[in-house]
């Protein structure tokens, strides 16, 4: 017999881990002195100690290790646990190449472009939203706030705004200077009814959109949508939506309705815009 400290040193598994494994049941002592309690184990079950250890190096957990140390195990059923362990790694290392092609991506970015950009680009889910909308095509991108203030006031007459951003969807399927597609929508808690020109309907989620907040004035904004346009081009997603304008902090000046002020503000330079555009892996 050896002592735990013995045992440890020539199977180079520390004191503390063969304690936990005794703990645990997988690698109970073979003797422990009743007066002392001093831990005795025995050269027979070093066996036993590889097996766990070499199960640990595979990447299997001690919970998933237990039942495996049983001899009534057949060889089978260590091929389905290994096998299951394999494709969990493999996705793992698909995720993680990815992730590497997203930095390799954005390092490319911030060297042509000398910007930062690309680094502040997240793709995320996009909740449904219930609003009530107003498209129409406009010959100029300007005439927006007036579609802006017609759903604003309709909603406000009947007390049904949420307390969230409104946003503009931008249905066209390519750029475009003038006669845009747009789609005005304000967030409602509450059923309303809609008029000739308002519709109140859900808005769909998208299980990934690429994101990049903007800050400044709206006529800056040329610059953030190529960057969010070229990463997606160059990590490998296609757009799948039509892009979103989400007004996270904007000008209501001259509207006479109380708006959320937390997203109030009458200088332009603080304008905080995100645009989002649902995207899908290639």
């Amino acid at each position: 017999m050896f002592k735990i400290g013995e045992f440890s040193k020539f199977s180079r598994v520390s004191i503390k881990m063969l304690r936990h494994y005794d703990r645990l049941g997988l690698l109970k002592p073979a003797q422990i002195d009743p007066a002392t309690r001093y831990r005795y184990y025995s050269a027979d079950q070093l066996p036993r100690l590889n097996r766990i250890l070499a199960l640990r190096d595979l990447g299997l957990s001690l919970e998933q290790i237990a039942p495996l140390l049983d001899e009534a195990v057949s060889l089978e059923q260590i091929r389905g646990m290994l096998a299951l362990k394999r494709a969990e790694l493999e996705q793992q290392l698909q995720s993680e190449r990815r992730r590497l092609d997203r930095i390799e991506a954005r390092l490319g970015q911030i060297d042509q472009q000398g910007r930062s950009h690309a680094v502040d680009i997240i793709v995320r889910r996009i909740e449904p939203i219930c609003a009530a909308t107003l498209r129409q095509v406009l010959s100029d991108n300007d005439d927006m706030h007036f579609l802006f203030e017609e759903v604003e006031i309709h909603v406000a007459r009947h007390a049904a705004r949420a307390d969230e951003a409104p946003l503009a969807i931008y249905h066209d399927a390519e750029y475009r200077e003038d006669e845009l597609d747009v789609e005005i929508a304000i967030p409602v808690r509450s059923d309303l009814p809609g008029t000739k020109r308002i519709s109140v309907r859900e808005l769909p989620g998208y299980d990934s959109a690429a994101c990049l907040v903007h800050t400044g004035r709206y006529d800056t904004m040329e610059e953030t949508n190529a960057a969010l346009l070229t990463w997606i081009e160059t990590n490998g997603y296609s757009i799948a939506g039509a892009s979103r304008e989400v007004y996270l902090r904007f000008s209501a000046a001259g509207l006479d309705i109380e708006l959320p002020s937390a997203y109030l503000t009458h200088n332009a330079d603080e304008f905080v815009t995100e645009v989002q555009i649902p995207v899908m892996r290639n």
